[in-house]
């Protein structure tokens, strides 16, 4: 497994340029690194902001599981999205709202076919609110595809 996590990771993580604002580390509760974060008062409402995860070495014609921590924090915060490169314009996992403030799982399975995706975008929406935040941390990428559980 490859970790992609923000303090401790080894991928290659950039801020989109083209987008409306950038996402910004955030101390953890413990202590113990950070996470990247976009605060609910950032930018106007259906701006976003894009975090890009480069992914060089993936193999051709095999499988990956992408699994990150998230939080949706804060009544109307907005959206969070992912895409893949190849397939820019469908996201492939998203979500507007969080039942609470806790952190949960997301799990992205990545074919590879002839294309190779070398790209994954983090993209957050602005919403109505302007309190709480968009949060993302412990990005892991492990082969094959993603466990049940």
């Amino acid at each position: 497994s490859v970790d992609c996590s923000f303090s401790r990771g080894v991928c290659d993580w950039k801020q989109d340029v083209d987008d409306d604002f950038d996402w910004n580390p955030a101390d953890r509760d413990r202590g113990d690194g950070y996470y990247m974060a976009v605060p609910a008062f950032v930018g106007h409402k259906k701006d976003m902001g894009r975090l890009n995860l480069l992914l060089t070495d993936l193999k051709p014609k095999s499988s990956y599981c992408l699994i990150f921590s998230y939080r949706l924090a804060g009544e109307r915060v907005g959206k969070l999205r992912v895409f893949l490169a190849n397939k820019k314009t469908t996201p492939v996992w998203e979500q507007n709202k969080g039942k609470d403030e806790r952190w949960r799982t997301g799990k992205i399975d990545i074919f590879q076919g002839a294309e190779t995706t070398n790209n994954v975008t983090f993209e957050s929406e602005r919403g109505k609110g302007k309190t709480g935040e968009i949060g993302v941390d412990n990005v892991i990428l492990i082969s094959g595809l993603c466990p049940e559980s």
